[in-house]
């Protein structure tokens, strides 16, 4: 993991501040639904309106001058639900609780957008509502409000999720602890990084203590984080 570099234009932000009501554009994202009818794009737009999401799908930009959109950019990013329970769809009608991810690859052409890549919480919306711009929290905006809506792990010490995770050369190595906090070595960093951390599902997102945000996905016996394929060693 490394923390964001990317600084996003702030017109967007303020747009928003000035006029609250207006409808936003998530623009030129991968977008992942988790809606087998509509299924997912390499580049589309995702419109919110108030607390709903409106359109999904390539060409809404278009419009966006007529309808007065605040048009946010998110090439190199993937956008999906916020909730990771595997219910939740990136739809029209549902609510617009939408995470977008700033993605560390993003010149790889990605036909079928997938969780789990390398890359950081860009931006966040609870119900239409901006919390996370930029990979910062929103100023003003209470802190629980911006981590992902996931139980903070609270699990017996022999949990399959916890313990020592390694990758195959023994340079990453991330322990999993049962107070919901990891600690991660790089090499003969020893605590390179270390934060919170939610499980849901096959799903784990990351707070760093550094403020940064990454996720992985547990897959059989691997944990797939930040480009690595870690597997369980102690």
């Amino acid at each position: 993991m490394s923390a964001p570099v990317y600084i996003r234009d702030d017109a967007p932000r303020e747009a928003m501040r000035a006029e609250p009501d207006r409808a936003i554009l998530l623009a030129h994202a991968q977008v992942l639904t988790r809606d087998a009818t509509l299924g997912d794009w390499a580049d589309a737009d995702i419109l919110l309106g108030g607390s709903q999401v409106v359109g999904i799908g390539p060409g809404l930009e278009s419009a966006a001058e007529d309808d007065d959109m605040v048009v946010i950019d998110c090439r190199g990013c993937l956008a999906m639900p916020r909730s990771a329970d595997g219910r939740a769809r990136l739809i029209p009608g549902e609510p617009a609780s939408v995470a977008v991810y700033r993605l560390a690859d993003p010149e790889i052409a990605s036909a079928k957008p997938a969780a789990g890549r390398p890359g950081h919480l860009d931006l966040l919306f609870i119900d239409g509502k901006l919390v996370i711009w930029g990979g910062v929290p929103v100023e003003g905006v209470a802190q629980s409000e911006t981590s992902p809506r996931l139980a903070l792990i609270d699990v017996a010490d022999d949990a399959p999720q916890l313990g020592l995770w390694s990758d195959d050369r023994g340079f990453l190595r991330q322990r999993l602890l049962p107070s919901g906090r990891y600690d991660e070595a790089r090499g003969e960093r020893e605590s390179a990084f270390g934060g919170r951390f939610w499980i849901n599902g096959d799903r784990i997102d990351y707070l760093d203590d550094d403020g940064f945000w990454a996720l992985g996905v547990f897959v059989e016996d691997r944990l797939e984080h930040a480009g690595y394929v870690l597997r369980r060693t102690a």
